[in-house]
């Protein structure tokens, strides 16, 4: 590695500061420095020869981007200006910290980071545990206003467009939103409110700034004993009245004005007559300021008023003169706009027009009236309307104050001044002059805080005091403002009749050029002088001077205006004589303004008011003075803005212009304050964590202190760099750079020698590889040769065999060759010759085959010719004979008796077949059988026809077809077969022309058609009468079963009436009386005969119904005599039959339902011994979670509470016996005496000696013991009693542990259940309304406990599940029991209330996030982001004024355990209460959240948090939650994914940020963070050590672009305060309410079992 040189700072003409390297060591006496500068270019420094001042050390690049500059080692101008310019180009923050100021930057861009998220994340966190922000510092004069009860002001200073507005009001931002109202006035809304209103009329555009404050202002927020806003106070200072008048090149005037013309055309403004003058520029308003005037109670006659003299003033602008001569003027005749100015101001044109060339001069002994100028004409037309808006600005400030005056007794208040910085132009006049008189007091005021504040913290550490020198600038403040100084002379020369610029000039170089060192004399001007204020020489001119500080206004005007009709107008001049306005008499330039009334001079008597008594510099002189001991008696806090560039562009840092700004807001003289003494403080924790290394073990010793003065000594030799305190150390300037080299050469040696170390053990490793490795080669090198050589001899050997081998082969086919040449000639010749003897054989052999076919075919052609002329003779001769045979035939066919001797044969056959169809019908054939038979009977029939030669033969035997005819309708009726054959032969026709049918035999056949018909039907008519005979039969068998159920009941009656007969007939009373056996023997009996009588009665009725449908049903038809015989077969058969299947389903009824009750038992038994296994599995788990002697304890506990509820069964059993004897016994004792009342007649019949004769038999009555319903009893008015005992006095603690989870909801619901069996309506009412109210009551008063709102969650949700359990809705009824569902509610739906504790569940949820997160919120950022879980990955860094809360484990710091034992607790806790598993579930994940969210927003907000070792930590603490949420079975409960943004921010500080593939793993990585969040953790990220690299610009960019299309949302911060949505999921209980026994540590004695 090379030698590295120091860095150093040198002055740049256009940088102001360059950053530069050395070449070469410096050496004393040397008068150049060798220097490289960044860019790579090679430079000279020459030394100064007089000072040899050496050029400034640059800091580390690891201090480089803190959030407080004093956190720097080195403190100087360079470091101060390099510092901010990397935290507000690199990292885009606009807030720094320098000591006890709050460095703000203008973005010129509007930034996500004022929400009210934000102000909630710095809400009640201390200063230096977040990055810097106007949030912190307006938490920070809260914080102290409450802890040290002592007002605070915030002081809010800078240039014109630097921000100064919009920071004051971020603060005000902020009191409003922390404290809120302690009334119903919305002060803090009428205190934002104000903002726009005097925006509007101070605020003006300007070349520097569109929204330029033309004001100072200082308002005071007042707060009650509580700490909430009940009012405010508005102090202004300087109004720029000349603006109204005059405005330079590229300003304008007061928004107010514009707004007045953008709005010419409303209505209500005609009146005005503002037209669109030249003059001035509409300009349209963003916001409607009437409506903010409305809200602070300026009423709409007051805002029209307002508007009026607005108008006015634009009018009074445009008033013109005419000279007459040199010293004279006047008005135009008739001037429009004096006119219209009279007009709206109500006074006389006259008078005015008078007034205003003309002016009053009174001396001792009279008054003239002096013509004016118009030049003075033209002034003084200026000065009135410049005083005309001064005092309505003070008027409307005046009402301001009024509407934000508090109406309680104010107890403290924290005020926001908001007050230009220090100005220098090119033409610097006395508006200038008083600006910057005003930073000499602010800045001499803030000097000696931050003094004060130095000497506090050296004495509060015990360190030697020594006198700093800092810059004073009293003698500056002394040459403005004391006897004989600028302002004195001013007054003074204002005084003189003939005074003037120039004198006033002469006056002051007489009086301090050459004696003060602070005034100088510009060289070329007598009419300028020259301060040196405490940020840079200013050159003022005194022209104009004394008339600015006079400011004149002539008394006629003001009269006139007095005069007014016009209400407001005079308002605004009234006791102008007795209080002297603060804006009475101003400077041309800026208006002050005093709460406080300032005395006026006593006038001489007959002195003429012509112009105000004190001087505008005397007045402001005052106010400052004011000001400043209202400052003086408060904590300052200070906020300075800077101007980045003074184009207005957003993110770009003008370094000329930075400087100057920090130099004259005082940043610089409080760096140089600190730098003077010892600017880097470390608590002894701190820095024995950070130097750890530079120690040996044996340096460490158990006490811290001592160990760190040790190292130091041995470190930093000389003495006086560092002093040790009571709790921190104090070091010199460069000291801590000098450490953290130290530190860094300590760990880059340790780098190296680790390097070293790896690095040969690589080598080592490497080279015995390599080493085995080439043996390995070499082994198998050298065999590869002696097996190439081995193969090398084989292939000699091979090649001489196979040349041997290849000689032979050639010799050989040579020899081959030729004599297989010799064998194909042979063979070629003889073939030759062979052919040519075959081809003549050939041709020879077809001329014999032609010759033969030749023949051939003449012969035969000629016996052809004589074989058809043959034929043609038989042919026509057998036509011939053909004829004669047609006709003879055609001749017989006329005789039908011929036909029918042939078919007598055919006719007897059809008969039979017939005969045999109809016992097939009568059959019951199935249908395909019956369908098979026809088809064979048509292919007879077919066949039989296709013999004759006509289908006309078939009709021709009437007797055949209605026999065919009968056959089919027989086959086919009822069964939807359509047969039309004999249709078919009817409509065919003979294809040749037939003789005419005969019409006998057609008419025929239709009858047998209509025969056919009506025997159809007949036959349907019959079908119809079996299935009447058979419900007949039906309707018998019913009546005959009737009538022996009615003889069966005749004879129980007799049997009845016996043995009450037996009883009347029993004498002796000791056998009759209720407890005698043979009584109970007749009870019995007699119960018995009763239900077999019901039972009985029922069955009649069943059947007298079931008979008179029947008889209703069955209509009388008309049998055939005939068939009643057969209709009776049927019907006994179907009678049969149905008996036979009645017994059959009996049979399986019986069977069924023994199954399925043994089917129900079994599942019974199966259920309980599942919930008892459930049960010793809880158990089980929960004891062996327990250590060993809580499990010892739990297990005894479970058998001492087991053995306690078997001996309070054993207790209730008795119980009911007793009570069941009771009721038996009265119940006997009833039925005796209605017996008695019943019987007392018959009993005479009987003698006693037959009741003694007879045997008593022994009846064993088995006795029940008593079934509970599940309901508990109490009395109407034991209600409150109850909901005392068991809701508002009932510690959840006790209960969790002894009794069983949700024991108070099941006693509550069984109360529900009874009053619901008693049908009380009003007691089901009240007690869930009382139950409802104590729980609200109890969580009102011990809400804070996070488990008794835990125990009434729980036990809420029971309630309403046992509710919806046994509300009888079949949707919950589906898991009960048979004996769960007998207990379900039977006259009430509580389906209303049911939603009522659905809704009261959710605010008990709701409440339960609410504590958790109060507990867990003090813990996570300790925990999750402060303590080095793993020790030593990251280091603490140097610190500033502002230190965080440390970050090491001391007693009291919260670590990631302590946040695992609370959730730890919060789980048990949860669990004991019997809290439903998806309930808890949820409860986890919000938890998670808030871990999740609170962690990622404080990494957002904290620079310190964002590195590589911070992310490693993170990780690690969440991979704990994580194996915690494993251990607990929750990791389904979603818990896991709310930590997602977390982790992955986490992971982002972690990766690689350089290349452009980092920018797309980031981007498909961190899906779950919004754009905004990587950025600004991209942006946060900082090197912890020097061996970490920083983000490039160029790399965030890219991220940026990459994300631009991503649509999320642009909120930074995570909503904290955000609550899931809450489900109940219904959860039914597997225990009895009949089981549950009521302890009596309850105290529910009065409420009992049923």
């Amino acid at each position: 590695m090379g030698h590295s040189y120091a860095r150093v700072w040198i002055p740049d003409p256009e940088e102001v500061w360059k950053s530069a390297e050395l070449l070469k060591d410096y050496k004393p006496g040397d008068k150049v420095l060798q220097l490289r500068l960044e860019e790579g270019k090679d430079l000279e420094y020459s030394l100064d020869p007089k000072t040899k001042e050496l050029p400034p050390l640059r800091n580390p690049d690891i201090l480089v981007g803190e959030n407080d500059l004093t956190a720097l080692s080195y403190l100087h101008e360079p470091a101060v200006l390099h510092n901010l310019k990397v935290r507000f180009i690199d990292s885009k923050l606009i807030y720094t910290y320098c000591g006890i100021v709050l460095v703000a930057i203008n973005p010129y861009e509007q930034l996500p980071i004022y929400g009210e998220d934000i102000i909630n994340a710095y809400s009640g966190q201390n200063m230096g545990d977040m990055d810097p922000h106007i949030f912190a510092v307006a938490e920070e004069a809260y914080k102290q206003m409450a802890r040290d009860e002592r007002n605070q002001s915030i002081i809010v200073s800078g240039e014109s467009g630097a921000g100064k507005t919009v920071s004051a009001k971020y603060a005000m931002r902020y009191f409003a939103t922390v404290s809120g109202s302690a009334s119903e006035a919305n002060v803090e809304e009428k205190v934002l409110a104000s903002n726009p209103i005097m925006e509007s009329i101070g605020n003006a555009k300007t070349t520097r700034n569109d929204n330029s404050s033309r004001f100072g202002k200082y308002i005071e927020i007042g707060f009650d004993k509580r700490y909430r806003i009940i009012g405010a106070n508005m102090r202004t200072y300087l109004l720029e009245k000349s603006r109204v008048v005059f405005q330079a090149e590229e300003e304008r005037n007061y928004h107010i004005f514009y707004q007045l013309c953008a709005s010419a055309a409303l209505p209500e403004f005609k009146t005005l007559r503002l037209g669109m003058p030249f003059t001035f520029i509409v300009l349209c308003g963003g916001r409607d300021r009437a409506a903010s005037l409305s809200f602070l109670r300026i009423s709409d006659s007051y805002q029209m008023g307002i508007f009026r003299i607005l108008a006015g003033i634009l009018h009074l602008g445009n008033v013109e003169f005419a000279s007459r001569d040199s010293d004279s003027c006047t008005v135009p005749p008739k001037h429009e706009p004096l006119i219209i100015f009279c007009d709206l101001m109500g006074v006389e044109y006259e008078e005015m027009a008078h007034w205003l060339c003309h002016r009053k001069l009174a001396t001792a002994t009279e008054t003239y009236i002096k013509p004016i100028s118009k030049l003075h004409a033209i002034n003084a037309r200026d000065a009135l309307a410049k005083h005309i808006y001064a005092n309505l600005f003070n008027w409307i400030v005046d009402h301001v104050n009024k509407a934000l005056h508090a109406t309680v007794k104010q107890h403290s208040f924290i005020g926001v001044l908001d007050i230009y910085g220090f100005e220098t132009f090119e033409i610097n006049s006395f508006e200038q002059f008083c600006i910057n008189y005003a930073n000499e007091k602010l800045q001499q005021q803030f000097n000696m805080h931050v003094f004060k504040l130095e000497q506090e913290e050296y004495m509060k550490e015990q360190i030697p005091w020594t006198l700093i020198d800092f810059y004073d600038n009293q003698p500056c403040i002394n040459l403005i403002e004391a006897k004989m100084g600028i302002l004195d002379l001013l007054d003074e020369e204002c005084k003189m009749p003939k005074g003037s610029d120039d004198s006033w000039a002469q006056k002051l170089y007489n009086t301090h050029l050459n004696k003060c060192t602070l005034f100088e004399k510009p060289r070329l001007s007598n009419k300028a002088f020259i301060i040196k204020h405490f940020a840079d020489k200013v050159e003022y001119q005194c022209e104009g001077f004394l008339e600015k500080n006079k400011d004149t206004v002539y008394e006629e005007q003001i009269k006139v205006l007095k005069s007014s009709k016009f209400k407001l107008l005079p308002e605004l001049f009234q006791d102008e004589e007795k209080v002297l306005s603060p804006t009475s008499a101003t400077p041309s330039g800026r208006v002050p303004l005093s709460r406080m009334p300032i005395k006026p001079a006593k006038a001489r008597p007959g002195q003429a008011s012509k112009e105000h008594k004190k001087t505008v510099g005397h007045q402001f002189r005052n106010s400052l003075h004011l000001l400043m001991e209202t400052l003086n008696a408060t904590t300052p806090h200070y906020v300075r803005c800077i101007k980045p560039n003074d184009f207005k562009f957003p993110f770009t840092f003008d370094e000329k212009r930075a400087v100057q700004q920090l130099r004259a807001c005082g940043v610089l003289e409080t760096i140089r304050i600190s730098a003077a003494g010892f600017p880097s403080r470390w608590t002894y924790q701190e820095f024995f964590s950070r130097y750890r290394v530079l120690m040996k073990q044996r340096d460490v010793l158990g006490d811290r202190k001592q160990t760190c003065k040790n190292v130091l000594e041995k470190l930093i030799q000389d003495k006086d760099k560092y002093q040790f305190g009571k709790t921190k150390i104090f070091f010199r300037a460069g000291q801590v750079a000098y450490l953290e080299k130290i530190r860094a050469d300590k760990l880059r040696a340790a780098c190296i020698r680790i390097q070293k170390t790896i690095r040969g053990w690589l080598m080592r490793k490497k080279y015995v590889r390599m080493r085995k490795a080439a043996i390995t080669i070499q082994r198998h090198v050298r065999g590869y040769q002696a097996r190439c050589y081995a193969k090398f001899l084989r292939r000699t050997r091979a090649a001489i065999t196979i040349q041997k081998f290849q000689r032979m082969y050639v010799v050989r086919k040579r020899y081959q060759c030729m004599r297989d040449a010799t064998i194909a000639l042979q063979a070629l010749l003889r073939g030759y010759m062979v052919r040519n003897k075959y081809q003549m054989m050939l041709r020879e052999h077809k001329s014999v085959v032609i010759q033969k076919h030749v023949r051939g075919w003449l012969a035969r052609r000629r016996y052809g010719r004589t074989l058809r002329a043959i034929v043609y003779l038989q042919c026509c001769y057998r036509r011939m004979m053909a004829k004669r045979e047609l006709k003879k035939l055609k001749i017989e066919a006329r005789s039908v008796e011929r036909y029918k001797k042939l078919h007598i044969g055919l006719e007897n056959k059809i008969m039979q077949l017939q005969r045999k169809i109809d016992e097939q019908v009568k059959a019951p054939w199935p249908q395909g059988k019956r369908v098979k038979i026809l088809v064979a009977f048509l292919s007879t029939v077919d066949s039989q026809l296709s013999e004759s030669s006509n289908i006309s033969v078939f009709l021709s035997f009437p007797s055949l077809f209605p026999i065919f005819t009968h056959c089919c309708a027989s086959l086919c009726c009822g069964r939807g077969i359509l047969l039309d054959f004999p249709l078919f032969f009817l409509k065919q026709e003979p294809s040749e022309k037939k003789a005419p049918l005969d019409m006998s035999l057609f008419l025929k056949l239709q009858k047998r058609v209509s025969e056919l018909e009506q025997e159809k039907q007949s036959l349907q008519d019959e079908l119809d009468r079996k299935e009447e005979q058979a419900l007949r039969a039906k309707a018998k068998y019913e009546s005959l079963k009737r009538q022996e159920l009615e003889s069966e009941n005749k004879k129980l009656k007799n049997e009845l009436n016996e043995l009450q007969k037996a009883l009347t007939e029993t004498r002796a009373p000791e056998v009759t009386a209720p407890g005698a056996p043979a009584y109970r023997v007749l009870l019995d009996q007699l119960t018995s005969v009763s239900e077999e009588l019901e039972v009985r009665k029922e069955e009649v009725l069943i059947l007298r119904s079931q008979l008179v449908s029947q008889k209703e049903a069955i209509q009388p038809k008309v049998n055939h005599t005939e068939q009643v015989h057969y209709k009776g077969e049927i019907a006994q058969a179907y009678i049969g039959l149905k008996e036979t299947n009645r017994l059959l389903e009996s049979q399986l009824q019986s069977q069924k339902k023994s199954h399925e009750n043994e089917l129900e038992s079994l599942r019974g038994e199966i259920q309980g011994l599942k919930e008892e296994n459930n049960r010793q599995q809880q158990l089980l788990a929960q004891n062996l979670q327990l250590p060993p002697e809580a499990r010892i304890e739990a297990s005894l506990q479970h058998e001492i509470t087991r053995l306690t509820n078997e001996n309070l069964d054993l207790m209730e059993q008795l119980e009911k016996q007793d009570k069941t004897v009771r009721k038996l016994k009265k119940q006997l004792k009833v039925f005796a005496k209605k017996i008695g009342e019943l019987e007392v007649g018959q009993m005479e019949n009987i003698s006693p000696g037959q009741i003694i004769d007879e045997p008593i038999r022994p009846v064993n009555i088995p006795r029940k013991e008593k079934d509970f319903q599940g309901m508990l009893e109490y009395k109407k008015e034991d209600e409150q009693k109850l909901v005392k005992n068991l809701i508002l006095e009932l510690k959840p603690r006790g209960v969790a542990v002894n009794l069983i989870p949700g024991l108070p909801a099941y006693i509550l619901f069984m109360c529900v259940r009874h009053a619901d069996y008693l049908n009380d309506d009003q007691k089901v009412r009240s007690l869930l309304t009382s139950t409802i109210n104590g729980i609200k009551k109890v969580l009102k008063k011990r809400g804070d406990d996070f488990e008794t709102v835990s125990f009434w969650l729980s036990n809420t949700c029971r309630f309403l599940h046992c509710l919806k359990q046994y509300s009888g809705e079949e949707g919950f009824m589906k898991h009960n029991t048979p004996r769960q569902n007998e207990h379900c509610l039977t006259n009430f739906d509580l389906a209303e209330y049911r939603q009522v504790l659905s809704d009261l569940a959710i605010q008990i949820y709701q409440q339960l996030v609410r504590v958790l997160e109060n507990i867990l919120q003090p813990m996570i950022v300790s925990g999750m982001l402060e303590h080095e879980t793993i020790q030593g990955v990251s280091g603490v860094k140097p610190t500033g004024l502002r230190k965080r809360t440390s970050s090491i484990a001391d007693e009291g710091t919260y670590t990631l355990d302590s946040i695992i034992r609370q959730l730890n607790s919060f789980h048990s806790v949860m669990c004991q209460h019997g809290m439903d598993p998806e309930l808890i579930k949820q409860v986890v994940k919000q938890m998670f959240y808030i871990i999740g969210a609170v962690t990622l927003n404080n990494l957002l907000l904290r620079k310190d948090m964002c590195s590589w070792s911070k992310g490693m930590q993170i990780r690690y603490n969440v991979s704990q939650l994580e194996e915690w949420l494993r251990d607990k079975n929750l990791m389904n409960s979603g818990a896991k994914e709310t930590l997602e943004p977390l982790i992955q921010a986490a992971q982002l500080l972690q990766v690689k940020k350089k290349t452009d593939e980092d920018a797309e793993a980031i981007c498909s990585m961190c899906n779950a963070l919004t754009t905004a969040q990587i950025v600004k953790v991209l942006n946060l990220y900082t090197p912890v050590n020097e061996f970490e690299e920083r983000v490039l610009v160029s790399f965030i960019r890219t991220i940026q672009v990459r994300l631009r299309d991503r649509k999320d949302s642009p909120q930074l911060l995570m909503d904290a305060k955000h609550i899931f949505p809450v489900t109940f999921p219904f959860n039914p209980s597997s225990l009895a309410l009949e089981t549950i026994q009521i302890p009596a540590s309850l105290g529910l004695g009065f409420i009992s079992r049923v």
